[in-house]
C-alpha cells in the first residue's frame, strides 16, 4: 500500500511541479504539502486527473501554531473510490493572509471553509457566502484558536427580567482551575474516604 502512494506522491510532483512543495507517506497515508495560491488548480488536477480521481472532499480543518510565521495549516482531506487511495494536503497560512476558495472545485467545501473560517479566523477568498456557521453572529474571537480563552468573553442567559437572551461579559467568581493535587490519579500516598473499604478488601 505505501509503495502505491509513494508512486501517487511522486506522479501528483511531477504533474504538478508549480503546485507541490513537498509530499511524504507517513502512517499509511499520502501527505502532500502546496502553496497556497495553487490550491485550486491542485484540487482541479486531482479530481479530473485520470490517474487520481479524488472526487471526494471528505473535510476541510486546520491546525493553530502559534509560534510559526505561518501560523496555520489548512488541512484537505480527499478520496478517490475509483482508485481507493486517500491523500491530504496541506497548505500553511499566515495570520494576515487568505488562501482561494475551493467551493468553485468541491461545493462541498462551502461550509467546511465556513468552519474553518468561523473557528480559525482563516479567510478563504472568493468564497461565495463566507460568514460564522456554528457560533452566533456576534461571537467574538475564534474558538480553536490556542490563545483563545477556555471560558470565552460571553455568556449567554435567559433574563426573566427582560425576556429574552441577553449577552454578558464572563465574570468568575473563583480563580478557574484550582488544583490542589489531592486526586487519587496524581499518585497522592493516601487513601480517600470510602476506599478504605476497597484497600481492606485487597489486603
Amino acid at each position: 500500500m505505501d509503495d502505491a502512494l509513494r508512486e501517487l506522491g511522486r506522479y501528483v510532483e511531477a504533474r504538478r511541479p508549480d503546485c507541490v512543495i513537498s509530499w511524504e507517506v507517513a502512517h499509511g497515508e499520502l501527505n502532500v504539502t502546496a502553496a497556497p495560491a495553487a490550491i485550486v488548480g491542485l484540487t482541479e488536477f486531482l479530481r479530473a486527473d485520470p490517474t487520481c480521481r479524488f472526487s471526494s472532499l471528505v473535510d476541510i480543518t486546520a491546525v493553530d501554531y502559534p509560534e510559526r510565521e505561518a501560523r496555520f495549516d489548512v488541512v484537505y482531506h480527499f478520496l478517490s473510490m475509483y482508485q481507493n487511495q486517500r491523500i491530504r494536503v496541506k497548505c500553511a497560512v499566515r495570520e494576515d493572509e487568505m488562501i482561494p476558495s475551493i467551493a468553485s472545485v468541491h461545493p462541498s467545501a462551502n461550509w467546511f471553509e465556513r468552519e474553518v473560517f468561523d473557528m480559525f479566523g482563516i479567510i478563504f477568498s472568493g468564497h461565495p457566502d463566507l460568514r460564522r456557521i456554528l457560533t452566533d453572529y456576534g461571537f467574538r474571537g475564534h474558538p480553536l484558536r490556542k490563545d483563545f480563552p477556555t471560558t470565552g468573553y460571553t455568556e449567554v442567559r435567559y433574563s426573566e427580567a427582560q425576556k429574552r437572551v441577553v449577552y454578558e461579559p464572563v465574570r468568575l467568581t473563583q480563580e478557574y482551575r484550582q488544583f490542589d493535587f489531592m486526586s487519587p490519579w496524581e499518585g497522592a500516598d493516601y487513601i480517600l474516604p470510602g476506599d478504605d473499604k476497597a484497600a481492606g478488601g485487597r489486603g
